[in-house]
């Protein structure tokens, strides 16, 4: 049993770091990357054994085609360092997940261009490679971006974690992702890759468990995990990118550990939080689930 990390993003908005659409969580890494590191050091204090680096917004779709071209390289570099500092300063054993954050935009399946996957992965790969213990591609709903991504991956001794988002949609008899593929193609592609995690994240607490039930049958052997968000359901007109999704107040961080406690039951190993998921949860999970 592992814990995660919570959502970063949406923590570095709260305390007032410099926030805004489009370039969200990014916009951090250029004017105060120490409320970063600070953030990181919140989510080891709380219990989080494994952090994920803070370039999930480091894209075109969030800073632009020139921006990303110019400075991407660096601002990713900012944020794994960020990160190896954080694990300094506690003195813990913390591992450090270089986030593939979804190429074309979160939840925009639609968006994906075969043509720019290289253009865009090779600079987040190669930047974080040599300070990374383990991949995390983390909010994807396309399958051929997935693979595509992987085979860019070095092919070394380090995990390699895929997180699918899935649609927010607890009437649904299957899980589909957000792409409206189902988990059985991506039991599919899981199997082909040998990838080493299943994680469900981006999406409601709700709709996890199901998911887990159904990627234990159809990959018994995968290790599984789950870090859920704490907004209202997101339909498939949802883009991540609109506006601030506001949070949800029933979701509080002992409602989240009784999601947490069922995925746990059902199978789930890696447990954290995605966006709005706070160090409070994440110390509630740390002070119940390793228990």
């Amino acid at each position: 049993m592992k814990i995660l990390d919570g959502g970063v993003g949406r923590e570095l908005e709260r305390r007032g770091a410099p926030f805004r659409q489009p370039e969200w969580s990014a916009l951090a890494l250029w004017e105060a990357p120490e409320i970063v590191k600070q953030v990181h050091i919140d989510f080891i204090q709380a219990g989080a054994e494994v952090i994920t680096t803070n370039n999930y917004a480091v894209v075109p779709f969030h800073i632009g085609q020139e921006r990303f071209e110019q400075d991407a390289r660096q601002l990713i570099s900012t944020a794994v360092q960020q990160a190896k500092l954080a694990v300094q300063d506690t003195q813990k054993n913390t591992l450090i997940a270089g986030c593939i954050p979804p190429l074309f935009g979160s939840y925009r399946a639609d968006l994906f261009d075969q043509n720019h996957v290289s253009e865009i992965a090779l600079p987040i790969i190669e930047t974080l490679s040599p300070d990374v213990d383990l991949w995390l591609a983390e909010t994807q709903s396309c399958l051929q971006e997935v693979e595509m991504v992987h085979a860019l991956v070095p092919k070394d001794h380090r995990l390699y974690w895929v997180s699918f988002t899935l649609q927010d949609n607890i009437n649904l008899a299957q899980s589909h992702l957000r792409s409206g593929e189902t988990l059985a193609e991506a039991a599919v592609l899981l199997k082909k890759l040998n990838i080493d995690a299943v994680l469900f994240n981006c999406c409601q607490p709700e709709v996890i468990l199901q998911a887990i039930h159904e990627i234990k049958q159809l990959v018994p052997h995968i290790q599984i995990g789950a870090y859920a968000n704490a907004f209202a359901p997101q339909d498939e007109t949802a883009t991540a990118n609109d506006g601030l999704d506001d949070v949800r107040a029933d979701l509080d961080p002992n409602m989240y550990l009784n999601f947490a406690k069922q995925w746990q039951h059902a199978g789930a190993s890696l447990i954290g939080g995605c966006c709005g998921i706070s160090p409070a949860h994440i110390k509630q999970l740390s002070s119940h689930l390793k228990e």
